[in-house]
């Protein structure tokens, strides 16, 4: 069993997801030009029948850099799609909000949800081969 749940920091300040328009448009206006940690935490749990439940946790990190030149029109359009009101930091990189990101620094794949090579190895910490999950 995997689970998970990502945060947004920025200038010291932690967010989830923002839920409404107005949080979303607030979040994207300081996100202009400034650059943010995307924190995911991971947890998987291995369960095997007549043993007791294993578990290994790890958090990933990027760094998200956002376009300085965003206009508050594209703002507004960006936010009126619905897409940042239920991610952590008010952001996709996967999607439509992929093209207001300049830089990526660390796994790419912490910012769409969930490291791969992160649970390739928690996975690995409790005994399974990664390449064993895929039959």
């Amino acid at each position: 069993m995997i689970g998970g749940d990502s945060m947004f920091a920025l200038d010291g300040r932690v967010y989830g997801k923002p839920y409404t328009a107005d949080e979303a448009t607030r979040r994207w206006r300081e996100m202009r030009g400034a650059t943010g940690i995307l924190h995911s935490g991971h947890s998987v749990f291995r369960i095997q029948p007549g043993a007791e439940p294993r578990e290994a946790t790890a958090v990933a990190e990027a760094a998200v850099t956002f376009a300085a030149d965003i206009s508050d029109d594209e703002i507004a359009a960006y936010v009126a799609t619905g897409e940042p009101l239920h991610v952590a930091g008010a952001f996709t990189v996967d999607s439509l909000g992929g093209a207001f990101i300049t830089r990526v620094d660390g796994d790419p794949s912490t910012v769409v949800g969930m490291s791969l090579s992160t649970i390739r190895g928690l996975a690995g910490d409790l005994g399974v081969t990664w390449t064993d999950l895929w039959s």
